[in-house]
């Protein structure tokens, strides 16, 4: 049985700051708001996940003391720069740019940046970066063989029929013969 969190909730100061923030930030990561509807008390709560499922609720009312750190997971490690370089736009403060966090796990690559209210939002990717391409070959071998290739093919190709001098519109008329 694998055991998960399923969601989790933050009360904020600033309810319309706060999901116009997590809207724009976490959109690299394929997360919107999903869902919004008013509260008892006149407060409103904003359902933030992927679709289908919210996992993160936002809801006015004060902050949430002590705050809180949350790390999501990305696919890859630009989603992760996509998202400082967003939650950075969005009003985010820089808590700690994108990088490898070796002390954690070799392949540990995240970012840091605290929301309006200064909790912690994290995204984090465990995925090794993918290999570099490999070199071409020598330009030496790969030269050689081109150049035998088109020698074959003229050989092999007939030569091409001659077209007939296109008419002109002045007639000539015969030379006389004496």
């Amino acid at each position: 049985m694998t055991i998960e969190i399923d969601h989790t909730s933050l009360s904020v100061s600033d309810y319309e700051k706060a999901k116009r923030f997590y809207g724009a930030a976490l959109a690299p990561l394929g997360v919107a708001v999903l869902m919004e509807f008013p509260m008892d008390g006149g407060s409103s709560v904003a359902g933030i996940g992927t679709p289908g499922k919210p996992f993160l609720w936002v809801s006015g009312g004060g902050k949430t003391l002590p705050r809180v750190h949350i790390a999501l997971r990305a696919d890859s490690r630009a989603q992760v720069d996509g998202f400082y370089a967003a939650a950075i736009a969005a009003g985010g403060t820089d808590n700690g740019p994108p990088g490898l966090r070796p002390q954690y796990s070799q392949h540990y690559y995240a970012a840091y940046v605290l929301d309006p209210d200064g909790h912690n939002i994290e995204a984090v990717t465990h995925t090794p970066p993918a290999p570099a391409k490999p070199a071409r070959r020598a330009a030496k071998a790969t030269t050689a063989k081109a150049a035998k290739k088109p020698a074959k093919r003229a050989a092999a190709k007939k030569p091409a029929a001659r077209k007939p001098a296109a008419k002109t519109s002045a007639r000539r008329k015969p030379a006389k013969r004496k």
